[in-house]
């Protein structure tokens, strides 16, 4: 673990390679696992206040679910996480023409019609975050449904914390990133 402005940061975002392959996967860990995306509590009620601009980019079955059971739920952990159809895909998920599974909030967003992006554990992942008590810690997370975008990765030589700088920099701004950069330049010396 490197520590780096208050964060504990695994040495496998350094090492590790990955880009996301959504021709390979088809966007699995949106209607995988064991829970909905862990949200931040700012990001539930950007959701909730945005609702309206979301829901015409998602499923029946996902508004009808939010209709009955809101936007979130805690999970095993006490942790709001989003709300599942079936106890499967994400409630925000939508199908496209290739069916890979996609964002309605990031489709809001991209289309202009929110100012809120996925939440923040969507578009960070592989990287996960965990809050100790005086430190973020940053690991990576290997799922074997991602590995396409490992061996995407690989094959392009792009290491984990590049490939994430957008949803790092949201997530802790331009300075930490470049803090990130050069722990990443030093570590390949």
């Amino acid at each position: 673990m490197i520590e780096l402005d208050n964060k504990l940061i695994s040495e496998d975002i350094f090492s590790k390679q990955f880009v996301c392959n959504l021709g390979a996967c088809k966007g699995a860990c949106c209607v995988e696992g064991d829970a909905g995306a862990p949200l931040e509590s700012e990001e539930k009620d950007l959701i909730e206040k945005n609702l309206t601009k979301i829901i015409p980019f998602m499923r029946q079955e996902g508004i009808e679910k939010i209709a009955n059971e809101g936007v979130s739920y805690a999970d095993f952990d006490g942790e709001q996480v989003t709300t599942l159809v079936n106890n499967k895909e994400c409630a925000f998920v939508f199908f496209d023409e290739t069916n890979t599974a996609k964002c309605a909030i990031e489709k809001s967003y991209r289309e202009g019609e929110i100012k809120f992006n996925k939440p923040i554990s969507c578009h960070l992942y592989p990287i996960r975050v965990k809050k100790l008590k005086y430190y973020d810690a940053l690991d990576y997370n290997r799922w074997d449904i991602c590995s396409p975008a490992c061996t995407l990765g690989e094959e392009l030589k792009v290491p984990v914390y590049k490939f994430l700088k957008e949803p790092l920099i949201r997530k802790y701004g331009e300075d930490f990133y470049e803090k990130l950069e050069q722990v990443g330049k030093e570590l390949l010396k």
